[in-house]
């Protein structure tokens, strides 16, 4: 099985290629960082200009052109559609379900502070006791559930400010 990736270029165009796509390229190293390319019978210079390995974001020129890509492969895709996240962590302003299961406890109340780590609710699903806790310092804006509530995946339970 071929590996999938997808790139967004300058945050507005996404493309979709596989591991063959690029095997099947005429590129040819002309140093560490520069390369010529030959893509439907036009000839492009790539520079990489920047690169950052762990977020997978690159900064390259094309014939004079700047563009920003940034690439995530199949493990990258299937992170996201699951909703986790590795590196570092964003400041949430909303607390969605995880996954569907019904609202055991609520351990905190509107215009209540919090600290990261802290406890929120507790959701019950697949027979298992699940704590949300905040991700972040906050306060808590609006809860928009309540106890013994059953909640679909991703439905908005607790909004921070």
């Amino acid at each position: 099985m071929s590996k999938a990736f997808q790139t967004k270029v300058n945050d507005e165009y996404e493309f979709e290629f596989s591991e063959e796509d690029i095997t099947n390229q005429d590129i040819i190293d002309i140093s560490e960082n520069s390369f010529h390319l030959l893509l439907q019978n036009q000839s492009h210079q790539l520079e990489v200009i920047k690169r950052d390995l762990l977020q997978k974001v690159y900064h390259i020129k094309i014939n004079s052109n700047l563009y920003e890509v940034k690439i995530s492969n199949t493990l990258d895709l299937l992170i996201k559609e699951l909703g986790l996240s590795l590196g570092k962590a964003q400041l949430e302003n909303e607390i969605k379900a995880p996954m569907p299961g019904v609202i055991l406890e609520i351990n905190v109340e509107e215009g209540q502070s919090v600290k990261a780590g802290e406890s929120l609710l507790v959701l019950e699903a697949m027979k298992m006791e699940n704590t949300i806790t905040a991700s972040n310092d906050a306060t808590i804006k609006r809860i928009s559930v309540t106890k013994g509530q059953t909640v679909a995946k991703n439905e908005l339970l607790i909004e921070l400010e």
